[in-house]
C-alpha cells in the first residue's frame, strides 16, 4: 500500500467526516457514535493495509531482531 494513498484517504476520510459533523444537524450522542465507528473502521483498515492483520483475522506481529 503507498504512503500516498493512505494520507489521501485519511484527508478524504477526515474532511468528509468534519463536513458531516459541521453541516448536518444531529444529536451529539449520534454524532459521537458515528465518530467512534469512522475512527475503528480506519483502525482496521490501517492494520488490513499494513498486513498486521489478515483476511482469516489473524494478528501478525512483526519480528524484530
Amino acid at each position: 500500500m503507498p504512503l500516498i494513498n493512505v494520507v489521501l484517504t485519511l484527508v478524504v476520510v477526515g474532511v468528509v467526516l468534519w463536513l458531516i459533523n459541521s453541516y448536518i444537524p444531529m444529536q451529539s450522542t449520534i454524532k459521537s457514535i458515528l465518530n467512534v465507528v469512522v475512527v475503528i473502521a480506519v483502525i482496521l483498515w490501517l492494520l488490513y493495509g499494513f498486513g498486521v492483520i489478515n483476511n482469516s483475522g489473524n494478528i501478525h506481529l512483526p519480528v524484530v531482531k
